[in-house]
């Protein structure tokens, strides 16, 4: 089985109490990796997770570093957090460009997955910024310039295009709603399997000698609701078989 990544997937919550003319704020951390954590551990993988505010210190700097994992996801994780590390930030001490050897280690043959969110892709008024990365040049899809979240609070069906292939684990046609996802275009030579109206949700493609796969909706709420991360089967069969394709070469 694979030893797989995940980065992101966390948040930091500061709430401000007003009680008459005094007030306090308050502090809470939330993982939102369970549901998708649980999904890989129950097909055998082995899941390291690296939380949002440990991603600029901790994230692998080198193609070898990053050779320990056979798969990388990148789920609600913005760009800055890889590039912008602690020295080069605070210091200004050049530094690993964790971007490039990412993206230069998938062409050599390594497996990414990113997952949808408001810091996936380009995302909330473009902040997640993956757009005219080399990130983005190895990702099946194209993304957008701006805000390309779409929100579908009455939810959205996905369509399913190709059943049969592998990376959808078997999951069916029959999928529950999803409340939102990001927008992206899929590159010529990619293989969209499944959308949401007209745009791509699945998408899987080559990158190299590598492997590369989108999920453009969320693995957890809100975009994800109980119904679709909690109880529905098909949650883990869909996640187990891209992770079983983009291991496959």
């Amino acid at each position: 089985m694979s030893r797989i990544l995940i980065a992101g997937e966390s948040w930091i919550t500061a709430t401000t109490h007003t009680k008459g003319v005094d007030e306090f704020t308050a502090h809470s951390y939330t993982e939102g990796v369970a549901q998708l954590r649980a999904a890989l551990q129950a097909g055998g993988h082995e899941v390291v997770h690296l939380p949002a505010h440990l991603v600029s210190t901790g994230f692998p700097e080198t193609q070898e570093a990053l050779s320990e994992y056979d798969v990388v996801v990148l789920s609600d994780i913005g760009v800055n957090s890889l590039q912008l590390a602690p020295d080069v930030f605070e210091r200004s001490i050049p530094g690993r460009d964790r971007v490039q050897e990412l993206a230069q280690w998938v062409t050599a043959g390594g497996a990414l997955l990113m997952v949808g969110g408001y810091l996936s892709f380009s995302g909330w008024q473009g902040r997640a910024g993956y757009a005219r990365t080399e990130i983005a040049d190895v990702l099946p899809v194209d993304l957008l310039i701006g805000d390309d979240r779409v929100e579908r609070p009455a939810g959205v069906v996905a369509t399913v295009l190709d059943a049969e292939h592998p990376a959808l684990g078997g999951a069916g046609t029959e999928w529950p709603a999803l409340l939102g996802y990001n927008r992206v275009v899929v590159k010529e030579g990619a293989v969209e399997l499944a959308r949401l109206g007209d745009d791509p949700l699945v998408v899987v493609g080559e990158a190299g000698a590598g492997r590369t796969a989108v999920f453009t909706s969320d693995c957890s709420p809100h975009w994800a609701p109980p119904a679709f991360c909690d109880e529905w089967s098909g949650y883990a069969k869909v996640f187990q078989g891209i992770v079983a394709w983009l291991t496959s070469r």
